[in-house]
């Protein structure tokens, strides 16, 4: 009964990984395709000694610690004022969770061309309106353009988590500590922050895996540039791949960032196994 299952996870995981493995050991370039050397461990040498690789492995590990730094901290804080009762709760609760839906390209061209635009964008046209030079953001701090693209993206999945985990609060522990003299930093370090530790586990691990491999924002606005200031080692696998056309390289590419992503992964999964231990 199992066996279509079976079936399906072959040729769907096993067969592309294999192959994978396989272009990775020898020199295949499909401007050459008739040259099928046998390298071994070549490729993955290359890729690792290859100045674009450091440039790629910093400017991942900058883009996931300052989304995931930037999604946490402001996801707590919004979501603890969104949880507050006001007229027009829903409506807000809507408009803040509603950007998460948006395709990755229509968000980094939506940034691109009607945000951060140096001549015909709304921050442009902010700071011509008091005087100063509207600033060439893609240019100028490409990888932050990236970071705030990217941070406004998967904001509203942090506040959806971290705003259904505060509904389950208990109020009554809350009541008895107001009683106890508890002001509002006591109560939300001691009771608030404590009972949200599993679902910020939870948004660090999923985003995590997701940035790591963060491709269409990239691409679609910067290109890596200039030179390697936003590429990423998806983005410089890509470049590889179809760009330069050596799936061999891309290959060993990809398999290193399948290894860098289940380790940090297998560390996420134990970090968010540990919590929910804690809390049990």
């Amino acid at each position: 009964m199992v066996s279509p299952s079976v079936l399906l996870l072959l040729l769907w995981m096993v067969v592309p990984l294999s192959m994978t493995i396989y272009f990775s050991l020898i020199r295949y370039n499909l401007l050459y395709p008739g040259e099928n050397e046998y390298v071994g461990l070549e490729n993955f040498r290359f890729f690792v000694t290859d100045l674009g690789f450091m440039a790629g492995m910093t400017n991942t590990l900058l883009l996931v610690g300052s989304v995931l730094l930037i999604t946490v901290v402001f996801g707590v804080l919004i979501s603890l004022l969104i949880n507050l009762a006001f007229w027009g709760q829903g409506i807000v609760r809507i408009l803040l969770i509603s950007p998460f839906f948006i395709m990755p390209t229509v968000n980094a061209l939506v940034w691109k061309n009607l945000l951060l635009h140096p001549v015909s964008g709304v921050f442009a046209a902010i700071w011509q309106f008091f005087g100063a030079q509207p600033i060439d953001w893609f240019s100028e701090f490409p990888l932050f353009s990236i970071i705030m693209i990217v941070s406004w993206q998967w904001l509203p999945f942090a506040i959806l988590l971290l705003m259904t985990a505060l509904q389950s609060l208990d109020q009554e522990q809350q009541e008895a500590a107001r009683l106890d003299g508890a002001g509002p930093w006591a109560l939300f370090w001691h009771l608030t922050l404590p009972h949200l530790a599993r679902p910020i586990a939870v948004v660090v691990m999923i985003e995590t895996i997701f940035l790591l491999s963060l491709f269409a924002e990239i691409f679609t606005t910067t290109g890596g540039g200039p030179g390697y200031e936003t590429t990423n080692l998806a983005y410089l696998i890509y470049s590889q791949a179809l760009l330069q056309f050596d799936v061999g390289l891309a290959s060993a590419g990809g398999l290193i960032a399948v290894i860098l992503a289940n380790i940090a992964a297998f560390f996420l999964v134990r970090v968010v196994g540990k919590s929910l231990t804690d809390k049990q």
